[in-house]
This record gives structure tokens, sequence and C-alpha cells, in this order.
């Protein structure tokens, strides 16, 4: 459905003006959304956008909370978590991966596939599973960098230090 404008006709069919009938219902539902809800679906919607953004081999670099998201002219596109520099691929070459994504009202779990650091303007990944190093030399560090200091300015370190549920086994939640 398009977007409807406040003076138009609901589309309920109730013959009143949409900002009179139907608005004030839709924003009162998204406003009952708890913040780790509206967290969820943006996340949802952040990654669709980078992987999309990767599938056109546009360059892209997006924040959200305590994550980085970001997409090469060359068609990769990852989302990393900043408070412990966890990484997902999410596309490569061109092509949209699956995201092994899980969410319930409390938390948001992924189960992370390396860890990242940007050393010398080169991303590093270190895979979990084998402990294997990649680097990846033309991959956009600068505004890497920078999305990532902003999130830590942004936020009070005890705050992202509670980010993380304690769990046993890796990969983490967030």
């Amino acid at each position: 459905m398009g977007k409807i404008g406040r003076n138009e006709a609901c589309p309920c069919g109730s013959g009143r003006k949409f900002k009179r009938c139907c608005l004030g219902k839709q924003q009162t539902a998204s406003s009952n959304l708890t913040e780790v809800q509206k967290t969820q679906i943006s996340l949802q919607n952040a990654i669709s956008t980078i992987q999309k953004a990767a599938s056109q081999g546009v360059q892209k670099v997006h924040e959200l909370g305590v994550f980085v998201l970001f997409s090469t002219t060359g068609g990769d596109a990852w989302l990393l978590e900043v408070t412990d520099s966890d990484a997902l691929q999410v596309a490569a070459d061109k092509e949209i991966l699956t995201v092994d994504f899980e969410e319930n009202p409390e938390t948001i779990e992924i189960n992370w596939s390396h860890t990242f650091e940007i050393k010398d303007r080169q991303f590093v990944i270190t895979a979990y599973k084998d402990k294997k190093v990649e680097i990846i030399e033309n991959y956009p560090t600068h505004p890497i960098r920078a999305a990532i200091k902003r999130i830590k300015k942004k936020y009070s370190p005890e705050l992202l230090e509670s980010v993380h549920v304690d769990q046993e086994q890796t990969p983490k939640e967030v």
C-alpha cells in the first residue's frame, strides 16, 4: 500500500479523513513497541538494505545502535558488532547470504562467524570456527572506523558492556 495522506479518505471505508480515523491507531500501535522490538525490526531492515546495496555494487556504511553494517562496490556486505568486534558476512560477490539470526522480545541472537579489526587500512577477520585470519584490503575502513568511534562516543562504557548476555558458548548474544 502506498503512503496515505492525512487529509485523504481513510482506507478502512469509514468515510472520515485518515487523520481523524485510523492514523492515531497506527501511531499508537507503533509506539507500543519496546525499544528491543524496534531495534529488531530496524536491524532486519538494515540487513536487508545493506544486502540490497551489496547486490547492486553500492558502497554504503550504516550505523544502528552498537552495529555497523557496510557494503562494498565488489558486492560484499558485513554486519559488525562494536562492543566485542564480532562480524557476520551477509553478502558475498553480490550474492545475498542467509543470516542466522533469532530474536525474541528480550534479546537478539546472532551466530557470529568472525571477529574483526582494522589494521593499517586493512579489514582483518578471524573465523571463530578454525581461527583462520584473512586480510581484506579494499574495504571502506576509514568510514567503518569513523562509525565505530561515533558509536563508542555515543554510549557509555557501562552501557556498551551491558549489551551482552553471558553465555558459555560463542557466538554471543546481543
